[in-house]
């Protein structure tokens, strides 16, 4: 299994994603060996090999950047250079061709752009069969644009000549066959499941002490978790706020998260006059970041163009109850929860205040998504996944 990233060395949702369907696929008996292109360890993962992409004379690999896009090389002979996310891509190549030269294994399976030319590698020189997992595509992270001409080659080239592609929703395989020309037949969907341990993570000492005080005094927390960039559709969210903000006063945003558009969204809160009520806190992890999910009244996800999105169903588990876009994948699987096209930011103001002004409204909707996010089990994924490795595995074989 190629990936670039898992926790506690992730930047996003795809390391979660990779872990908890990993470790699903673990209990169903697949013996998987994870490339990482880093060395950083990971010491709580004992139910598969997490390897490192190690190219020759290199000693040490470490992660660097806002979303892990740069990587500090140590040699062998102790001399250090930086590497550029592209440039690690390249190297990624040449140590994976290592791994599937020397390597057993019956399925190459790759997780997004990023590890798809080296899947096509080891698809090339093993002769293994390769399934191509899309958690986003160029075209989501451009916010619905066209996006790097670069990595939409790279994402076509990989759709094209994989034996099979996964796509995280409807709404994701959609895209795929819209926006790179991708035989439907050829693409199933398997939607993200829910880690539904997740609640039991929580203390009754919450780490935001300023918004506990701020709650006590009648303030209600809405919370968006994501990085801070087009896709996410944060600047539409800001202009709710001021709806928002206009009848219920007493409303604090916390955006937890980093990126390019910060310094954008931290001038359109102050030219919109709601800054005292808006707090950024950067990217956070850990305690932080569930205690960031717990503390709120409501979580909303305005993403623009979201494959899945599985920050609700965290949210969710931590106690919160959602509102996400309906161009989200998470919306498919998701029915207990508020609606709203991500462009209609009327409407997105409404649903809020609604949540912020009605304690019930609150806590009916939070009892009615939580019976449903129990339901929603990574096994079935991975019961999906292993019939897939079988089928192609089994072809192979014949040919």
């Amino acid at each position: 299994m190629l990936g670039w990233e898992l926790p506690p060395h992730n930047s996003g949702g795809l390391g979660t994603a990779c872990l908890h369907m990993c470790k699903a696929l673990s209990s169903k008996g697949i013996s998987i060996e994870f490339i990482v292109p880093y060395t950083a360890p990971h010491n709580n993962i004992n139910f598969m090999k997490v390897t490192p992409a190690l190219p020759v004379n290199v000693h040490d690999i470490q992660l660097g950047g806002m979303a892990y896009d740069s990587y500090l090389y140590t040699y062998k002979n102790r001399t250090t250079e930086e590497v550029s996310i592209f440039q690690q891509s390249e190297r990624y190549i040449k140590a994976v061709e290592n791994h599937a030269i020397l390597g057993k294994f019956d399925i190459i399976h790759a997780h997004d752009w990023l590890t798809f030319r080296a899947a096509l590698r080891a698809k090339e020189i093993s002769g293994k069969p390769l399934i191509a997992h899309v958690h986003a595509t160029e075209y989501d992270r451009s916010g619905g644009k066209s996006g790097n001409p670069f990595v939409h080659e790279i994402e076509y080239n990989g759709l094209m000549l994989a034996d099979k592609v996964v796509a995280v929703s409807q709404l994701t395989k959609d895209v795929i066959i819209q926006q790179y020309d991708i035989p439907a037949n050829k693409i199933e969907v398997m939607h993200n499941g829910a880690e539904t341990d997740l609640y039991k993570d929580l203390d009754a000492d919450n780490a935001y002490k300023y918004l506990s005080k701020m709650r006590s005094k009648g303030y209600r927390v809405v919370a968006n978790v994501g990085r801070l960039t087009i896709q996410k559709g944060l600047y539409n969210l800001l202009l709710a706020a001021k709806e928002v903000l206009q009848r219920a006063p007493k409303t604090i945003f916390l955006l937890v998260g980093s990126g390019e558009q910060y310094i954008e969204l931290l001038q359109l809160s102050a030219d919109l006059g709601i800054s005292k009520n808006v707090i950024f806190t950067d990217f956070q992890r850990g305690k932080n970041l569930r205690d960031a999910y717990a503390i709120a009244d409501l979580f909303v996800m305005p993403s623009v163009s979201e494959p899945f999105g599985i920050a609700p169903l965290e949210a969710i588990g931590y106690g919160t109850p959602v509102l996400v876009s309906k161009q989200s994948g998470v919306s498919e699987v998701l029915q207990n929860c508020l609606k709203v096209d991500f462009w209609d930011v009327q409407e997105m103001a409404n649903q809020i205040y609604n949540v912020v002004k009605h304690d019930s409204l609150r806590d009916e909707l939070y009892k009615e998504s939580f019976k449903e996010y129990l339901s929603l089990s990574w096994d079935n994924t991975a019961s999906k996944l292993v019939g897939a490795y079988h089928q192609h595995a089994s072809i192979a074989e014949a040919i």
